[in-house]
Parts: C-alpha cells; sequence; structure tokens
C-alpha cells in the first residue's frame, strides 16, 4: 500500500499576524530581484537585434546581418563580443550569488538587497550612456552583480 501523508487540521502554528501595508509594500520589493532579471533578460534580447544598436556598437554584426536577407536566423549573430555582451550579466550573477549570501549573513538581508539595488542603477546608468562596448560590459557586470545580491 502506497503511502500518504497529508497536513491534518490544528498541526501548525497559528500566528497572530496580519497583511498590513508594511508586510505588502516589503513582499512587493522582495519580488522586485526577480523582476528585474527577468526584465533584462527581455530587454537584452530585444535591444541586441535592434539596427541603431548593432550599427552603433556591433558593426560587422550589423553588416552580416544585411548581407544575409535569408529568413534563416539561426547563428546571425556570431560574434564572440556580442556574446560576452549577453552573457557577462549572467556570469556576474552567479558569481555575485556565492558571495551575496555571506554578505546577507554578516550584513543583513535589507543592506545586502540595497547594495544590489545600487549596483543595478550603477550598471543602468552606465549602459545609459555607453559609448563603446566595453562600458556596455562593464554595465552588464554591474547589473549582473546587483541582481546575483538582489535575488539572494
Amino acid at each position: 500500500m502506497p503511502a500518504v501523508g497529508g497536513i491534518g487540521p490544528g498541526t501548525g502554528k497559528e500566528y497572530p499576524g496580519n497583511l498590513t501595508p508594511y508586510v505588502l509594500v516589503t513582499c512587493i520589493v522582495a519580488a522586485m530581484g526577480g523582476l528585474i532579471f527577468g526584465y533584462d533578460i527581455g530587454i537584452s534580447g530585444g535591444v541586441t537585434t535592434m539596427t541603431p544598436f548593432l550599427q552603433k556598437f556591433f558593426p560587422s554584426v550589423w553588416r552580416k546581418k544585411e548581407a544575409d536577407k535569408t529568413k534563416n536566423q539561426y547563428c546571425q549573430y556570431d560574434s564572440q563580443t556580442l556574446t560576452m555582451f549577453t552573457s557577462s550579466l549572467y556570469l556576474a550573477a552567479l558569481l555575485a550569488s556565492l558571495v551575496a549570501s555571506t554578505v546577507t549573513r554578516k550584513l543583513g538581508r535589507k543592506l545586502s538587497m540595497l547594495f544590489g539595488g545600487l549596483l543595478f542603477f550603477a550598471g543602468a546608468l552606465i549602459n545609459g550612456f555607453a559609448k563603446a562596448v566595453w562600458m556596455l560590459i562593464v554595465g552588464r557586470i554591474l547589473l549582473g552583480f546587483g541582481v546575483g545580491f538582489a535575488n539572494q
């Protein structure tokens, strides 16, 4: 006979807490860590296919895209620099999440999330004013550190 488990009545503790505006705002702010990660995935995927972006930062990719007018999009953006631009956020987030657990234990969750938000803000600022590819990559690395700390 298979084992069946369940939660019976009265097995949990009752807490007198209510859903206050403070608790609601705290939950929304905590959920922002995942939101910024998902938002960045969506934005970076769209931006890397925009013609003005490719013309300014990745002209070789743009020339290749313009020369190849076929409908097949597979490996059309074969550029190590463009790949580094895209993946730098994910690698930085991985490294930051390894460090963030220690920082969170020592300084607390609030400061850790604040630090992540500041890093994300700095990365967004650098990316917004970027004039060269290296600035984009540095900005993406800061965004990744921010995501790693905010999602810890």
